[in-house]
């Protein structure tokens, strides 16, 4: 389907990249939302039952189709939904001895990780815009975490695997995303992440029922926004555009975290953080320019 306008084509691979980069506005407005929840909730405690509210609700909905998921859908929903567990898991644990300056940066840092992963494995060649963007996007996340310093300790080292877990989280969906049912594997990833969750909780923390408004406000948000509503758009749309240029819109993440923390928290963002987000979307800008280019 191709739609002609004034400058270009507008086609599916755009419609792709804005509900994507929708996805990013939420991820980054759920940095204010668990900033609240966590005074009340440990960490996996919070995650657990985040995944479990979004499970319940999409095997309400879609409970038809659980009966229709093939062996495939099982292997790849179950290898999407580790890469995924894992990231939350070392960011989290990372998050206890390193700043969140670093952490924000080292995660996304995953935008490199993921065209030079995609080249070796998949054997794709990024496209120069993309490559363009990536240079640009690190530059502005550098900027956009920070803060007179930048050391690398245990924590960086933990937060390191965590953006090689989401690297590879986001090339697996690009993978099976076309060979797929969007639903039955998005299904069997928050399934995987549920029952892990539950796991390091029960291990790592003691079991814990959230209480006060804040937590379960962040709970409801998170699951069926941040979760069930992200995923599905994920698993959909990430089929009619690269893993580089998804990891690449996904930068604007900690973009939206830090405009929704001066516009909801009062939160000041330095010069260099302002500047790091300028870059980060420039470079989101420059590798939507092949969309416009190309008739």
């Amino acid at each position: 389907m191709k739609i002609k306008i004034g400058y270009g084509v507008l086609n599916k691979k755009f419609f792709a990249d804005v509900s994507l980069f929708a996805v990013a506005i939420g991820w980054g407005y759920t940095f204010v939302a668990i900033k609240d929840a966590l005074v009340s909730i440990t960490p996996f405690n919070f995650i657990a039952m985040r995944f479990v509210i979004s499970l319940l609700l999409l095997c309400l909905i879609f409970r038809k189709s659980l009966r229709e998921i093939t062996r495939k859908e099982l292997r790849g929903g179950m290898m999407i939904g580790i890469f995924l567990f894992f990231a939350y898991a070392f960011q989290t644990v990372g998050l206890r001895y390193t700043t969140a300056s670093n952490a924000g940066f080292i995660t996304g840092f995953s935008v490199v990780l993921v065209p030079v992963f995609s080249a070796l494995i998949l054997r794709t060649r990024p496209e120069s815009e993309s490559i363009a963007g990536v240079i640009l996007a690190s530059a502005g996340l550098f900027l956009l975490s920070y803060n007179g310093s930048f050391f690398l300790n245990k924590g960086d080292l933990l937060v390191l695997l965590c953006a090689i877990c989401v690297a590879f989280h986001i090339i697996t969906v690009g993978y099976y995303s076309g060979k797929s049912n969007a639903v039955r594997i998005t299904i069997v990833q928050i399934a995987v992440v549920t029952i892990l969750s539950f796991v390091c909780a029960i291990v790592f923390e003691k079991p814990q029922i959230p209480s006060g408004s804040s937590a379960w406000s962040a709970l409801l948000v998170t699951s069926i926004f941040a979760t069930v509503g992200a995923y599905l758009v994920q698993n959909t749309m990430q089929r009619f555009t690269s893993p580089t240029h998804t990891a690449l819109i996904f930068t604007g993440e900690p973009v939206f975290a830090g405009i929704f923390g001066y516009w909801l928290l009062g939160e000041q963002l330095a010069a260099t953080a302002t500047a790091g987000c300028a870059l980060i979307l420039a470079g989101m800008c420059i590798s939507e320019l092949k969309i416009f280019s190309r008739e």
